[in-house]
C-alpha cells in the first residue's frame, strides 16, 4: 500500500512539473515570434511581420477602424497605414500579462510603442495566439 502511495505521488509531481514546462516553453515560443515581429516592423517588412498572424479569413483585427477580417485585409490596412519606413518606425513590446487560455490558446495583454520620425504611436493590445498545425499563430488581435 505505501508502495502504491509512493507511485501516485511521484506520478502527481512529475506530470505537474511537465506541465509546468509546458507552459513555460508555450511562453518562450510566443515570446519569440513577438520578439521576430518587433524586428520585421522596425525594418519596415510588414509581410514577414503578418507571418505571425493566422493566414485565414477568419483572422480578426480589431482596432480604431473598427473589426477587419481576414489575413489579406489586415495586411493591407497595414500597408494603408504604414506606407514608409518613417511611418513603421522602431517598436516595442512589452508584454504584461500572458494566459493559458485552454489547451494550445494563450492570451498576451501587453503595449505597444512606435518610434518614427513622423509622430511616436503608443497603445495597447490584446492577442489571442492558438496553436496550429503545430504552431503558434495570431488568430485574434485588439490594438488601440
Amino acid at each position: 500500500m505505501k508502495f502504491l502511495i509512493a507511485i501516485l505521488i511521484l506520478l502527481l509531481v512529475t506530470s505537474s512539473c511537465t506541465t509546468s514546462s509546458t507552459i513555460e516553453e508555450d511562453k518562450k515560443e510566443i515570446k519569440s515570434i513577438l520578439n521576430a515581429q518587433q524586428a520585421a516592423w522596425s525594418a519596415g517588412n510588414l509581410d514577414e511581420f503578418m507571418q505571425s498572424y493566422w493566414n485565414n479569413d477568419s483572422l480578426k483585427f480589431y482596432g480604431s477602424n473598427g473589426l477587419t477580417y481576414g489575413w489579406d485585409q489586415t495586411l493591407a490596412n497595414y500597408k494603408k497605414g504604414y506606407p514608409t519606413a518613417n511611418h513603421t518606425g522602431t517598436l516595442q513590446f512589452v508584454i504584461n500579462d500572458m494566459t493559458k487560455m485552454e489547451e494550445h490558446a494563450y492570451y498576451v495583454m501587453g503595449e505597444y510603442h512606435l518610434t518614427r520620425d513622423v509622430g511616436d504611436a503608443n497603445g495597447i493590445f490584446m492577442i489571442i495566439f492558438k496553436r496550429i498545425n503545430g504552431v503558434w499563430k495570431i488568430i485574434a488581435d485588439m490594438s488601440c
